[in-house]
């Protein structure tokens, strides 16, 4: 599998281009949430949202490392509202390194805290996007789509400024939101396990 590095260009591929509209429905606490359209996904679509988000994830550690923790927490913010289903209701959120009782995020505040950190709701958080990722490989087991939704599991390889690497096992869960783009409504990610 090829690795990909951040291009000037990718930061713009990260937010939708375009809005296809779609009616508000009302979630549990009678908040407006945006309605998924239906429109069956495919391969290509789910690889390149996966390239899109390990383009973000370079994307924010290059931002912190060149312009401070604000600007980070400003691009990860556009991040989750645009690649994640935050505004469609609840996401499965189950980051790497997390502890209980916050291991699973199901809100906006829980995902941008353990990308960015300075959360004093999440103390233990410290910023995993912040860890100086300079490149990525996505290597899938495999891609399950059944119509308007899709599930992908395998790893993913980082390495940071310095070369070193670390990979995890990851899970990824897509439907189609209001915009036409695909909203991660799950992701899982986990340590490799190892015998010792």
């Amino acid at each position: 599998m090829k690795s990909f590095t951040i291009r000037s260009a990718a930061l713009a591929a990260l937010l939708p281009l375009a809005a296809i509209s779609s009616p508000a429905v009302a979630n549990d606490h009678g908040a407006a949430k945006s309605a998924a359209i239906y429109a069956p996904i495919t391969k290509a679509e789910v690889e390149a949202a996966q390239q899109a988000w390990g383009n973000a994830l370079v994307a924010i550690s290059t931002e912190h490392d060149n312009k401070g923790f604000a600007a980070a927490k400003t691009l990860a913010g556009q991040v989750l509202d645009s690649a994640y289903g935050y505004g469609m209701g609840p996401v499965l959120f189950k980051p790497t390194l997390t502890v209980a009782p916050q291991t699973f995020r199901t809100t906006r505040d829980g995902a941008l805290a353990y990308f960015v950190g300075g959360d004093k709701t999440y103390a233990s958080d410290t910023g995993f996007a912040l860890k100086g990722w300079r490149k990525f490989q996505i290597d899938n087991a495999g891609i399950v789509i059944t119509g308007n939704s899709a599930i992908s599991m395998g790893n993913v390889t980082l390495w940071d400024a310095k070369g070193n690497m670390t990979k995890v096992d990851k899970t990824w869960a897509w439907t189609r939101g209001a915009d036409g783009q695909l909203k991660i409504v799950l992701h899982h990610s986990s340590l490799p396990y190892s015998a010792k």
